[in-house]
């Protein structure tokens, strides 16, 4: 190898450049249409949300003092 070869940098392999629309078409997504297409089913009950948050709150406030 030559010193130019050893100091070239290591690219990532060249991809084609691809659309929004063509991202979107490939992964077959569908518009938002209301907040209930955002809607998930993420905790099992209310407790459980409400341990989630406030484990959370704890968590940012922990790193104040």
């Amino acid at each position: 190898m030559s010193a130019a070869e050893t100091e070239r940098p290591i690219l990532p392999p060249i991809r084609p450049r691809l659309t929004v629309e063509e991202l979107l078409a490939a992964k077959n997504t569908q518009p938002i249409r209301s907040l209930d297409d955002l809607k998930a089913d993420t905790f099992e009950s209310d407790e459980e949300l409400e341990e989630f948050i406030a484990f959370t709150y704890a968590e940012r406030r922990r790193d104040v003092a």
